[in-house]
């Protein structure tokens, strides 16, 4: 595949060399298209000794090829990361005046910007009316990640990981069924934390990238989304509605509301079992005689097994997640199948916990179960791959 990489001039360009070496590793032709700016920051060598191409920023180099013309018109793919604030003003009002914005204007493939900057520039009202302008023409923007930026400061603003980014632009060209067109999917995500008291919180180590994946697929196979993340500092998938709560009760009640409209729902959030009967109004103490006072735990609504039980839409279809360890009783499938008929949902997806899968990795291994606990399919891949499995197991229950 023929990508152009445009690489805006901000200090997150450091990162596009990493998105790079992926794209190229992944076996994709790639062309970088750097800013003067960005020149400032990654010097021309290093782009076209790991790209193997020219990289220019000046629409008068090799001018014999109209390369401003032609780079666009022949691309499969252009990414533009970091996407500063400058190139998205440059870009929502059509400017062509360097070899990146004028790319820009024509390109007809997938377009994808991850934008980077400081937090009061991506919070500007100019900045949130350009971002929304180049969506408006179907153009990707990413919500940059929160952490840290240059100096000291802290806040949303920063350059989403290089893995992140490659997943999300290459997921545009991939040509997958439109099997949930017209439909509404409700995706939760990530992890609740219940207050023990304001700096403590009882909690798991969900980060909800496979609930992102689940809600970007079910957007690429043409479903309207919703995704209820519970804690997660991920980018926002392209496309999809994104609701933040924090406790196991929010995340039931927004979960609940979005679903009365829905004709799918994925509960793919780690939620707490538990949740302290009284949280504690001001940070609890060490005592002198370091013993500390009993925390009452009552337990958490089971949302996955209200939903299967209620059905808030005639024919909802309604899937679980269970992050499973074998034990000396059983193993992850035999403990999966049991939560399956306990859960009455209409699927299972059971996966193993541990050993570089799971929570925070990459890739993921699911078994996917139906209501009496039967294997109806299995994947193992990256969390992408897996969300589409599951998808897959989801087409035929919509259709009976």
């Amino acid at each position: 595949m023929r990508i152009v990489l445009g690489v805006a001039g901000g200090i997150a360009a450091y990162k596009a060399v990493l998105l790079l070496r992926l794209l190229r590793e992944a076996g994709h032709e790639v062309r970088v298209v750097p800013t003067r700016a960005a020149l400032e920051f990654v010097g021309r060598p290093t782009w076209e000794a790991l790209s193997g191409q020219p990289a220019t920023s000046d629409v008068f180099d090799d001018a014999a090829h109209v390369p401003h013309v032609t780079l666009g018109q022949g691309a499969d793919l252009v990414i533009v990361a970091p996407a500063t604030a400058d190139l998205l003003s440059r870009a929502a009002t059509g400017r062509a005046d360097d070899l990146l914005t004028s790319t820009l204007l024509t390109a007809s493939c997938p377009v994808l910007l991850a934008p980077a900057m400081h937090t009061e520039m991506w919070q500007h009202a100019a900045t949130r009316a350009n971002v929304a302008t180049l969506r408006a023409r179907g153009v990707h923007v990413l919500e940059p990640a929160q952490g840290r930026l240059t100096g000291t400061d802290t806040g949303p603003g920063r350059l989403p990981e290089p893995a992140e980014i490659a997943a999300a632009a290459l997921e545009l060209v991939v040509a997958h069924p439109q099997d949930l067109a017209g439909r509404h999917v409700v995706v939760s995500a990530g992890g609740t934390r219940e207050p023990l008291d304001p700096v403590r919180y009882l909690g798991n180590r969900s980060s909800g990238r496979q609930g992102y994946a689940l809600a970007r697929a079910a957007r690429a196979r043409g479903a309207r989304v919703t995704l209820v993340a519970a804690n997660v500092t991920l980018p926002a998938p392209a496309g999809v509605a994104v609701v933040a709560v924090e406790t196991t009760a929010e995340l039931r009640e927004q979960v609940r509301a979005a679903a009365r409209t829905a004709d799918v729902v994925v509960m793919a959030a780690a939620v707490a079992d538990f949740r302290p009967v009284v949280a504690a109004s001001h940070k609890i103490k060490k005592r002198a005689d370091g013993l500390i006072e009993p925390i009452v735990l009552e337990v958490n609504p089971d949302i996955l097994a209200e939903l299967a039980a209620q059905r808030l839409v005639p024919g909802q279809v309604v899937v679980g997640f269970a992050a499973e360890t074998g034990d000396e009783s059983a193993d992850v499938v035999e403990h999966g199948r049991a939560k399956a008929r306990r859960k009455g949902a209409d699927l299972l997806a059971v996966n193993a916990v541990g050993g570089g899968l799971g929570f925070g990795a990459v890739d993921n291994a699911v078994t996917i179960l139906d209501g009496r606990g039967e294997v109806v399919g299995k994947c193992a891949g990256t969390k992408d791959q897996v969300a589409h499995a599951v998808w897959d197991a989801v087409g035929p229950l919509l259709r009976r």
